[in-house]
């Protein structure tokens, strides 16, 4: 146990979990809108409008999910200053595998010993569930510090043919570092809500790959191993969701919108983000926005707002930061935080 956690405890102070440092990682392959326009029918103007985004980042052939989050955690041990951790939770809709997970991988290949490492499958929810579940980890004493990790290479898994998904999504990878301390100190995870609705499973899908599929006998369609997403059905629960979501956590934690530094949200569409600021009542110029240039990277998207936001001095150490997401499954979650004065690497 730290230090500061026992003291924390031998006090009487409420134990939580505290953002300690903060590590991004991105491919090298930088995608433009202009690229994707040479091969499918869209152009840039067709695609900015609907969705805000301008370019995204996809892997070099060989590199896999497990390569980028390696990264990324590299980079959070550093700006926390640290090099071990007590467990390893790694967020993704891409693993390297099937089977096994690639958060063992990922632990091993940092030098973290024989450390408890698993992955969490909420799509673009899946940050935030690995939050919540690091939180609880931390806070019932399983684990004094914790390594969370969102991370992604969508590129693998669209259908380059498919232009309302391929001109979406990007790779990349975020992680922070979550340490044992006082629910009163900047950098602490204030709360959490988080849902499910399994009724529309549908809606964002790879058809193909998993038991249900293999259990109906072969599959000829190569294209239903690609991801597949009902755009407009989306929207709406994207925005619904969040923001119910939203709403709740701020009712747990005491805050008002008006008193929101930041807002973070999942950086799927920019119409999403601007639809669920102005249904939160929050000024649109206080949600932090970074999709223009890395896409929707799912589960990583979080982690890289952050950094982004924490680079561009949009968010500052003091600020109320709101957290929110969707995804598949159907998945959402929010949580919240007063940013602390940390390294951003």
């Amino acid at each position: 146990m730290t230090d500061e956690a026992s003291a924390n405890t031998s006090t009487g102070r409420q134990r939580a979990a505290v953002l300690r440092g903060l590590g991004t990682y991105l491919p090298s392959r930088t995608v433009t809108n202009e690229e994707l326009s040479q091969r499918l029918d869209t152009s840039d103007e067709w695609i900015r409008t609907r969705t805000g985004i301008r370019q995204r980042y996809w892997a070099e052939q060989g590199t896999a999910t497990g390569d980028l989050a390696t990264e990324a955690g590299t980079r959070a041990l550093k700006a926390a200053g640290c090099d071990g951790v007590d467990a390893v939770i790694l967020a993704t809709s891409t693993p390297d595998h099937h089977c096994p997970g690639t958060a063992p991988d990922v632990a091993a290949r940092l030098e973290l010993g024989t450390v408890p490492a698993f992955d969490i499958s909420a799509v673009c929810a899946g940050f935030v569930y690995a939050l919540a579940t690091a939180a609880g980890t931390i806070a019932a004493g399983i684990a004094e510090r914790v390594l969370v990790i969102g991370a992604e290479t969508y590129s693998t898994i669209l259908d380059p043919q498919d232009r309302n998904t391929s001109v979406i999504f990007g790779d990349g990878a975020g992680a922070v570092v979550l340490e044992a301390g006082a629910a009163d100190e900047p950098g602490a995870l204030l709360g959490f809500d988080l849902g499910s609705d399994g009724r529309y499973k549908d809606l964002i899908t790879v058809p193909a790959g998993g038991s249900r599929q293999r259990a109906q006998g072969p599959e000829d369609d190569p294209s239903q191993f690609c991801f597949t997403m009902q755009g407009k059905q989306v929207f709406t629960h994207a925005v619904r969701r969040m923001g119910e979501s939203s709403e709740v956590l701020l009712g747990r934690v005491g805050w008002s919108a008006e008193s929101v530094d930041r807002f973070v949200g999942h950086q799927a569409n920019v119409r999403i983000l601007h639809a669920l600021s102005d249904q939160l009542g929050i000024d649109r110029d206080r949600a932090v926005v970074n999709l223009d240039r890395v896409g929707n990277t799912s589960a990583a998207s979080i982690p890289l707002a952050l950094a982004d936001g924490v680079n561009s001095k949009e968010i500052k150490a003091g600020d109320r930061v709101l957290m929110t997401a969707f995804g598949g499954g159907l998945t959402w979650g929010s949580t919240a935080l007063v940013w602390p004065d940390i390294n951003v690497v």
